[in-house]
């Protein structure tokens, strides 16, 4: 039991600790490109400013051979037009690494609940194929919905975060679902408590919400 806690925490660390956000541009079309990654997982979103517009993302599990990436992909909002379901990839010798310092909340966190108004909890279960992940790493953030089983994609949204002292906020720079909520700055209360971030204050909608994110250790 002991060893398998301290795998836990082994693992738990080496995630926090190697995080790495990539961006660059693409002139002739005006895209920007943006890679966020950890240990062990990789997301890569394309978007254009002035005025932002949502292009593609798609992102999941990889292992590294030397520069190149093997990625099985969990999703890819273009999968209806190129079925690409895995890939190996090198980030370009034009990526700038943009990476912020390190906080509490980094990591892959899977849409695990919500708090009703009495505070009951309302759980679902964090293994099925529809999950909702939002990974955290070096101040980025990017939320996506998507199933694991079906390859459908429901919608993301990403840009900067900070957390301390019981603040989060992010500063969304894209959305897939509605490209004039970027620019927006949400602020929300939270705590942790063990594997589990309570996240609480009111959406993009103005509407209020009081979710449960739990940590996301395995596949």
């Amino acid at each position: 039991m002991k060893n398998k806690y301290l795998i836990l925490l082994l693992l738990l660390l080496f995630q926090n600790v190697f995080g790495q956000v990539y961006e660059w541009k693409n002139n002739e079309f005006g895209f920007t490109h943006k890679i966020q990654m950890d240990s062990n997982y990789i997301i890569e979103t394309v978007y254009k400013n002035n005025p932002t517009q949502f292009i593609s993302t798609r992102g999941g599990f990889y292992e590294s051979n030397n520069d190149v990436l093997n990625i099985n992909f969990e999703f890819n909002s273009n999968y209806s037009n190129d079925s690409i379901v895995e890939i190996e990839y090198i980030i370009p010798a034009k990526a700038k690494n943009v990476s912020n310092s390190k906080l509490e909340l980094d990591g892959k966190w899977l849409m695990a609940g919500r708090v009703n108004p009495d505070g009951k909890e309302m759980r679902r279960d964090t293994s099925r194929s529809r999950k909702t992940l939002k990974f955290l790493v070096d101040g980025f953030f990017q939320w996506t919905a998507f199933n694991t089983e079906t390859f459908q994609f429901y919608g993301c949204g990403g840009g900067k975060y900070s957390a301390s002292e019981g603040e989060y906020k992010e500063s969304i720079v894209y959305f897939s679902r509605d490209n004039s909520r970027s620019g927006k700055t949400l602020k929300f209360n939270y705590k942790k408590n063990e594997n589990d971030w309570y996240h609480n204050g009111f959406s993009s909608k103005g509407k209020p919400l009081h979710e449960i994110w739990t940590l996301r250790i395995t596949k």
